[in-house]
């Protein structure tokens, strides 16, 4: 999906993927991440989100929850971390890193919540009242008050499977009476999901039909004097979307992979965030006339399309992946025809890098010509050891 983008746009990215690969210090099924990339596509992104006081929490799941890139965003300017569930807060927890707002697609669970809580995330998004309740008991045994994001999602909205839930319009008022009640938590944001998608016959990044969700939510805020909310507007954050999320009232985004400038718009055409990250792998074998590298990192709306295998940025040749069907586990990639075993393959697709098994490399110094990996780590940001030759990290 993005390989052309990379050999375009990122060759030092390319040649770095297959040095590594070439000395032995990546296995095959690792993601490479170009940190210095990384950072100044953060913070391109962050000056406009000041120019047009936009607040901005970084998402991290898609490159695996990495804590190293974290602290670098926080060096930047970032406030914080937006955290897709419970174990990605934990992660960020344990690292240090602050967190902005926890709970939006996956609420915490009772277990985890008193350490999360404690922790003091700006915002606690919520759809059940039940979840509210528990918060609400925890900030009043540790003496905190909790602000809370109201998760909206009505009859008319539209919700990917198994991101299910929210507070529908006509439970609004009924859920503003009963938290109205309780002492240690308050409402101060309101969000949908997606409120911003890519359009493909457009060719930009537009509100979707959840924004109508959300304008009906506000008339009823203001009703009961709950004014001055954080009017989240997450997915596509970019620099691009960013004047859209201001012009539909919106006051935080959540850039997650417009930090690695993958976001279906960067396919589309070029944009100031460069992408910033690589997939490694190696043939495996060869049969019947094509070749099989190995899997591991399959995302199924990853719409992988090329790779190029070599052993180098000079005798590399561009071809066809096929990805296995989505009841099939990605043992294997398989390349339409053959090549060297042993050879180095090299993607670059849309990922979501926590839902995987691969490794994940981070990489500083790669643009300037003299590259140093800072660490490996598995795909929940946790790190790990090269534990597979002698060679020295």
């Amino acid at each position: 999906m993005f390989l052309e983008k990379i050999i375009q746009r990122n060759h030092k990215l390319l040649e770095c993927g297959f040095d590594m690969h070439s000395k032995g210090l990546i296995l095959p099924d690792t993601y490479v991440l170009d940190l210095d990339t990384i950072k100044e596509n953060a913070r391109m992104i962050l000056e406009k989100a000041n120019e047009y006081s936009v607040d901005l929490y970084f998402m991290l799941k898609q490159i695996g929850r990495n804590p190293i890139v974290a602290k670098a965003l926080i060096d930047i300017g970032y406030k914080g971390a937006v955290v897709v569930d419970y174990k990605e807060a934990l992660c960020m927890i344990d690292n240090g890193i602050h967190i902005c707002n926890v709970g939006h697609l996956v609420q915490i669970p009772d277990s985890a919540l008193s350490r999360i809580i404690k922790a003091r995330p700006d915002y606690v998004t919520v759809y059940s009242y039940e979840k509210i309740e528990r918060i609400n008991e925890i900030c009043k045994k540790n003496g905190l008050v909790q602000k809370l994001m109201i998760r909206l999602n009505d009859d008319d909205s539209d919700v990917y499977s198994g991101q299910v839930g929210g507070f529908k319009i006509n439970e609004l008022q009924s859920l503003i009476d009963k938290v109205n009640k309780l002492e240690n938590v308050e409402i101060k944001g309101v969000t949908v999901f997606p409120a911003l998608l890519f359009d493909e016959n457009k060719k930009e990044i537009v509100k979707t039909d959840n924004i109508k969700t959300l304008e009906r939510s506000l008339s009823l805020f203001k009703e009961n004097g709950i004014t001055d909310l954080n009017i989240n507007l997450p997915s596509a954050t970019c620099i691009s979307s960013i004047p859209l999320i201001k012009q539909l009232g919106g006051t935080s985004g959540e850039p997650g992979h417009g930090l690695t400038g993958t976001t279906p718009l960067h396919k589309c055409c070029d944009q100031p965030e460069i992408p910033a990250y690589i997939y490694v792998s190696e043939i495996s074998h060869n049969y019947d006339g094509k070749s099989y590298c190995y899997g591991g990192g399959h995302y199924r709306r990853s719409h992988m399309e090329n790779v190029v295998v070599g052993n180098s940025v000079n005798n590399m040749k561009m071809s066809k992946v096929v990805s296995p069907s989505d009841e099939s586990i990605d043992y294997h990639y398989e390349i339409i025809e053959p090549f060297n075993v042993g050879d180095c393959v090299i993607m670059a697709y849309r990922t979501q890098i926590f839902t995987t098994r691969s490794t994940v490399a981070v990489v500083e110094g790669i643009q300037s010509g003299n590259y140093r990996l800072l660490g490996l780590f598995n795909s929940l940001g946790e790190r790990i050891n090269n534990n597979w030759s002698d060679n020295e990290q």
